[in-house]
């Protein structure tokens, strides 16, 4: 295992973190125990294997000058400011017992979910955690996993994840071919094209900036969506069936991702309305998450995203047109590439210097609730079933991480043949996060019985 650095978008994620703004994306899944002690067998396991896989067993490391106190963490330490950026390195003293917990039997996993969500990942440790949820009922258990963003988006902890749950017959990643080595001094006959790529890039930068600029200026806040930061998390979720999805899919056209971004926006107006917020004329920004990872292909460790930002046609009280809407929205992104619009904010990280992520990390953090409103992203899971210790797999819900200012994210994967729908939620500001689960069964409800048979 070698040291290298972090990309600017994982120094940006490392930097925007504070004690009460924690940084990790998870993932609950829960597995069918054989027997009462199957919890503590899995724990077991999990720490074995991990001591096995080198992405685990990699730290975070700042490298700075001291320019002044830093910002408090919640584990004792201090995030300095500094001139240099930080590396991903090799931790001399791994220890996956420092990692993988075991915790007594739980009545309620989402309710513990939220509770070790709340809790930011130690900085000076590899920074992932698996937590191990025995069910009080005797024949079930839950592992949370959780993976701090700088060290990895949605596709990359899958990896990470599926490395020490049960053995797989997956396909090899097809790796890139080595590159030759490189002068220090660039082929002269090669400056003119890259030349044309750096201003192509800060081209496309300038676009950027100035379709996130005018996403500001013309932002209506959805008051319910946005909360101060309370360090509270609270979780739940929701499975429908896939095969209800792509009937829905079929007799109206699009996508399944279509199709479940809809439901977001109808489980989310009939949420408003419960609770008395009014669902009219809103139309609340969710940034769509896009990877730029190649399938079948090494990855190097990190985030490789971009992003699509649309209006969830919340205030529109007809759910095919809602759907149709979401649907229009998404084409256009498409059409225009995930290297354009606003949503590409992520690729700006390219374009600022270490010290600029270190000084300006808190301000981004807080620029988000202008930005957008709402995080509505998809994680791929492999169409076999996974296993832990020969316990399948029968539910998993991924959580993404709450950005500052908002009060909700929500993250969807789709597993033996049911789409998981894993919300995360400030838990002070958004009390009655079960409802909006709810609300997103019987929106597909709803969606059903309009499409017809």
């Amino acid at each position: 295992m070698t040291s290298d650095l972090l990309a600017p978008l994982d120094l940006a994620f490392w930097n925007i973190e504070s004690a009460d703004h924690p940084m990790h994306l998870g993932a609950l899944g829960v597995f069918s125990a054989h027997s009462p002690t199957a919890g503590a067998h899995a724990a077991d396991l999990l720490a074995a294997r991990a001591a096995a896989v080198p992405g685990l067993r990699m730290r975070i490391r700042d490298l700075w000058r001291p320019l002044g106190p830093g910002r408090p963490l919640a584990d004792g330490l201090r995030q300095p400011l500094s001139f240099g950026g930080a590396t991903r390195e090799p931790d001399p003293g791994f220890d996956p017992l420092h990692h993988v917990r075991l915790h007594a039997p739980a009545a309620d996993f989402h309710a513990e979910a939220g509770r070790l969500m709340q809790r930011p990942l130690q900085r000076n440790r590899p920074p992932w955690e698996a937590h191990v949820l025995p069910g009080e009922d005797g024949v079930s258990f839950a592992v949370l996993f959780k993976f701090h963003h700088a060290l990895a988006d949605g596709l990359r902890a899958l990896t990470l994840a599926a490395a020490i749950l049960d053995p797989m017959d997956l396909p090899e990643p097809r790796p890139r071919p080595a590159e030759p080595p490189r002068s220090l001094l660039p082929d002269v006959r090669r400056l003119p094209g890259l030349l044309r790529g750096a201003l192509s890039d800060v081209g496309r930068a300038l676009d950027i900036g100035a379709a996130v600029a005018r996403s500001t200026l013309t932002s209506r806040p959805v008051p319910a969506l946005a909360a101060e930061p309370t360090g509270t998390r609270r979780t739940a979720g929701v499975v429908v069936d896939i095969d209800d999805v792509h009937l829905v899919r079929k007799a109206v056209g699009g996508t399944v991702n279509d199709v479940v971004i809809a439901v977001v926006a109808g489980a989310l107006r009939r949420w408003l309305d419960e609770r008395g917020d009014g669902s009219d004329g809103v139309a609340p920004r969710a940034l769509i998450p896009v990877s730029r990872r190649r399938p079948r292909s090494a990855q190097p460790q990190g985030n490789r995203l971009s992003g699509y930002l649309i209006e969830l046609p919340v205030g529109d009280p007809d759910p095919l047109r809602r759907l149709a809407a979401v649907r229009a929205a998404m084409d256009r992104n498409k059409d225009a590439g995930p290297n354009r619009g606003a949503g590409a904010v992520a690729l700006l990280a390219d374009h600022v210097p270490a010290l600029g992520h270190r000084i300006g990390g808190p301000l981004v953090g807080q620029a988000a609730r202008l930005w957008f409103d709402i995080l509505v992203t998809s994680v791929p899971l492999p169409s076999l079933g996974l296993k832990l210790g020969g316990h399948p797999l029968t539910e998993v819900y991924p959580f993404a991480p709450l950005a500052r200012g908002q009060s909700l994210a929500v993250a969807i994967s789709t597993y033996r043949g049911g789409v998981h729908y894993g919300l995360v939620a400030d838990g002070r500001a958004v009390p009655d996060l079960d409802r909006l689960a709810a609300a997103v069964r019987e929106e597909v409800r709803t969606l059903i019985a309009v499409c017809g048979p």
